[in-house]
């Protein structure tokens, strides 16, 4: 919504009779601008628009932003030793998948025949993306 007001401080009679103040409110946001920094309606009404469209602008780059973080944060992880990956266990000679929560031949994995745990990465990544889908909908 936009309203009219008369701006406050020096000016003399201008100040008392003229509405040059511009309240700007945008409902949506919930942002609230009050420019009264020029001496015209229309100066004023202009300033408040271009600073309502640069807070509007921060709002949605800063929610891009924690929205990238965020992905980037459950793709990375923290790092820490309970992120484990693999565990390879020589006396029982199994390797440990601890994403996909099963155990495969220490000797094939070693053999280089890791087409199985690959697929099985790219089925459970497919699973998630579509359990996703779902909940966003």
């Amino acid at each position: 919504t936009l309203t009219t007001a008369r701006s406050s401080g020096a000016g003399g009679q201008n100040v008392n009779k003229v509405e040059s103040a511009i309240d700007l409110f945008h409902i949506p946001s919930g942002i609230r601008i009050f420019c009264q920094q020029g001496r015209s309606q229309l100066h004023n009404k202009e300033l408040a628009f271009q600073m309502l469209r640069n807070k509007l602008y921060d709002l949605q780059l800063e929610e891009q932003r924690a929205n990238n973080a965020a992905i980037r944060q459950s793709q990375v992880g923290t790092g820490s030793r309970s992120e484990k990956i693999r565990t390879y266990n020589w006396k029982d000679g199994r390797c440990s998948d601890h994403r996909l929560n099963k155990n495969f031949p220490l000797q094939t994995f070693l053999g280089g025949e890791v087409e199985t745990i690959i697929q099985e990465c790219i089925f459970k990544d497919q699973q998630e993306k579509l359990k996703e889908m779902v909940e966003s909908d």
